[in-house]
């Protein structure tokens, strides 16, 4: 993450990567409901610019300079598309049941705890989680899903507008590959030489075994044995989720062809299995099963996390484990860390924590960020239920026409007339 005291600057070529991702990625992936393209896409954007904006004050009171004044630099603007990741992810949770007031007011709001999640975990806590597989993904989704359990109606889940056509689904596949393609830099923005090297490596090995995985559990568990879309434009990118906390970490190439296969599967068997469950006996609404892409995915990465941290030792990583763990390094004052300083001069005294310690903060943060993420959705969805932010009519659920104004063609396609959703839409909820 970009607290980390070893990325204190970034390259400019990054932004556009991120960028990509963000709002071609996010926005076109979430184009999958035949009848809601225009608010996916617009939304997305208006969401994105509002929380870049919004992150970088709120980001500002945890880390701010000396003089009181919050720096704006490329480190800050990368930030602020990862916390725009983090609202676009709960956007997918709610996608088509919320109002565009609802949206921007759930964005200030969640930034917000964002900001602060991020603050205690990577500076208070000192975790490690490069690619915001905890701060990022993990936050947004049960934020999401939280918000989208105290919200839920049960209409939401009776819409016949909740479905997709042929064309739908392979604009959102266009969102699939471009974030697919673009995820080693998301991963690999807030680190910097070989620790970025690795970072990029690490998760397009993974992404490949979630890929490969995914098609392969797809037609396994699906009906006749045929590949469902949901699957393949949602859980072929769990691997860069699943890798992002140990991205930048020693885990070996068959480390990230294992944590990226996992994911894959998980992922699947997610959206499968668990996101019906969920629906049927809690009522819980996950538009586009970020809990399966995003959740679950980013729990899995924050126990690797744990694990990398707990066999983490000089020997793997040499002096440099001081600058991969800055917690770990020797405190101030102390003969070891002069010594060390013989050879590295900057690397800054820490806290003195054995592996095992560092492993329990990983273990700290994740749990932190779990409960602010739910009591945070919880508390913004009963503030949403106010009738003061304008709730979607049930006539109006997954629809642009009440707000958009819509080509007369396209009202009036074949595509618009369909009342059931086509055969890769059989499951419900299920995508992002």
């Amino acid at each position: 993450m970009g607290v980390l005291p070893r990325s204190k600057t970034q390259s400019p070529i990054m932004i556009p990567d991120v960028h990509v991702m963000i709002f071609i990625g996010f926005g076109f992936l979430m184009t999958f409901l035949r009848k809601y393209g225009y608010s996916a896409v617009g939304y997305n954007l208006l969401i994105a610019a509002i929380a870049i904006q919004w992150s970088i004050i709120c980001r500002g009171i945890f880390h701010h300079n000396e003089k009181g004044l919050i720096p704006v630099d490329i480190t800050t603007l990368i930030n602020g598309d990862f916390a725009a990741a983090a609202v676009l992810i709960t956007f997918g949770a709610v996608l088509g049941v919320t109002s565009p007031f609802q949206l921007v007011s759930i964005c200030l709001i969640e930034v917000f705890l964002y900001a602060l999640n991020e603050y205690i975990g990577a500076e208070l806590l000192k975790a490690i989680d490069v690619g915001g597989s905890m701060f990022i993904h993990t936050f947004g989704a049960y934020f999401g899903l939280a918000l989208s359990l105290v919200l839920r109606k049960n209409s939401d889940s009776e819409s016949k507008n909740e479905g997709a056509s042929y064309t739908s689904d392979v604009f959102a596949m266009i969102g699939t590959v471009f974030l697919w393609m673009f995820w080693p830099s998301f991963n690999g923005a807030m680190a910097e030489g070989d620790d970025q090297h690795r970072a990029v490596i690490n998760t397009v090995l993974s992404l490949t075994a979630s890929c490969i995985c995914t098609f392969a559990i797809s037609a396994l568990v699906s009906a006749e044995n045929k590949f469902n879309m949901v699957h393949i434009q949602n859980a072929t990118l769990a691997g860069g989720v699943a890798v992002g906390a140990v991205a930048d970490l020693m885990i070996r190439p068959y480390g990230a062809l294992i944590i990226g296969s996992l994911a894959g599967l998980l992922s699947t068997v997610g959206y499968t299995y668990i996101t019906p469950f969920l629906q049927s006996k809690l009522n819980l609404h996950d538009t586009c099963g970020v809990n399966n892409l995003h959740g679950m995915p980013g729990i899995m990465s924050g126990l690797a996390g744990a694990v990398m941290a707990v066999i983490a030792s000089e020997s793997e990583y040499g002096i440099g484990l001081y600058k991969q763990y800055p917690a770990m390094a020797p405190e101030m004052n102390s003969s070891h860390l002069q010594e060390l300083r013989k050879d590295l001069t900057s690397i800054e005294a820490g806290d003195g924590r054995t592996a095992g310690q560092q492993a329990l903060y990983q273990l700290l943060a994740l749990g932190v960020t779990l409960c602010i993420a739910i009591i945070g959705g919880a508390v913004t969805g009963l503030v949403m239920r106010l009738p003061l932010f304008g709730q979607v009519p049930d006539a109006h659920l997954f629809d642009d026409s009440k707000l958009w104004e819509v080509p007369e063609e396209d009202e009036n396609s074949p595509e618009n007339k369909k009342g059931e959703t086509n055969q890769s839409f059989e499951m419900k909820s299920g995508k992002e």
